[in-house]
């Protein structure tokens, strides 16, 4: 597949039966119509996910509560999805306690009980929640992808240097590409 640095998956081989695409959401999402086009974009990667024989799971990121350190406790982690799959429920759904998608939370179980390895990033924002996800599922030894037009971003400076983090040293976290991309491979 076309993506950057390298062709993803690094291996060659995208098996549907070994996919699952992370659409993660944060509390307090963005507005406008660059998050309204994510999220249209995510739905119908999620849909061709699941009809490839895919699977769509929904992580619910927050920033971490830190009143021992003298600062205000977050807000209360909400409900409002930043990004959805395609108005059908998510296979899965995984609550962090921060905003790493794999903290506090079974994530990683879930996903190797499911046989997932290679993973889509996808959602709100980029350069908080989809970022440290992608990080960790990279440490976790997952091979991922972040769909850029499937990302909405808080800051377009902050996103732009995060797509730059994660191609750095040859793909240090991944792989970044398109959903067109992704899509004609899956069809």
């Amino acid at each position: 597949m076309i993506s950057t640095p390298y062709p993803w998956p690094w291996h060659g081989s995208l098996d549907p039966r070994r996919l699952a695409i992370l659409a993660v959401t944060c509390p307090s999402p963005p507005g406008g119509p660059s998050a309204a086009a994510a999220g249209e974009v995510a739905g119908q990667v999620a849909g061709a996910v699941r009809k490839a024989g895919g699977l769509v799971v929904r992580v619910r990121v927050r920033p971490p509560l830190r009143p021992s350190a003298g600062l205000a406790a977050a807000a209360p982690f909400g409900d409002p999805p930043a990004v959805e799959d395609g108005g059908d429920a998510a296979d899965l759904e995984a609550r962090a306690a921060g905003w790493d998608g794999f903290h506090g939370c079974p994530l990683d179980e879930l996903l190797r009980a499911a046989g997932r390895d290679l993973l889509l990033l996808s959602g709100c924002c980029l350069e908080l929640g989809v970022h440290s996800t992608m990080r960790s599922a990279n440490d976790r030894g997952y091979e991922c992808l972040l769909l850029s037009d499937a990302c909405a971003v808080a800051d377009a400076s902050l996103g732009r240097a995060a797509l730059s983090m994660i191609e750095m040293s040859g793909g240090i976290f991944g792989a970044v590409g398109s959903s067109t991309a992704l899509l004609r491979e899956l069809s």
